[in-house]
């Protein structure tokens, strides 16, 4: 009996044909990403190292990273983001990371 392959297991073997595509990399550490954290971090290291300019990881890094209780490193690749992404021209993106900072800092409050 044949079974189709998850989306995952796709991917994995997208990944295998091609370690070097940040848009797998990046839709492997999505599918971990609520199932096994540690591993979706594993995945956005592995942008964060290798493919720096690519925009889209620095959020749900950096939002990955508060879910694991690690704020100071959080805040850091929200910071690196935000000038990677100004770099890049990419303003919506640097201002959901711009506001992703301040509410890791603790600045994020509403109007009454």
């Amino acid at each position: 009996m044949e079974t189709t392959p998850s989306r995952l297991q796709q991917l994995l073997a997208f990944y295998e044909d091609d370690p070097n595509d940040p848009f797998t990399i990046y839709a492997i550490a999505t599918e971990y990403r609520e199932t096994e954290p540690k591993r979706a971090m594993e995945y956005y290291n592995k942008l964060l190292a290798e493919h720096p300019d690519y925009v889209g990881t620095y959020y749900h890094a950096g939002k990955m990273l508060e879910y694991l209780q690690k704020p100071d490193e959080a805040e850091k690749v929200y910071r690196l983001g935000l000038s990677v992404a100004r770099r890049a021209g990419q303003l919506h993106a640097a201002s959901e990371l711009q506001q992703a900072l301040n509410q890791c800092l603790g600045l994020d409050y509403e109007d009454d």
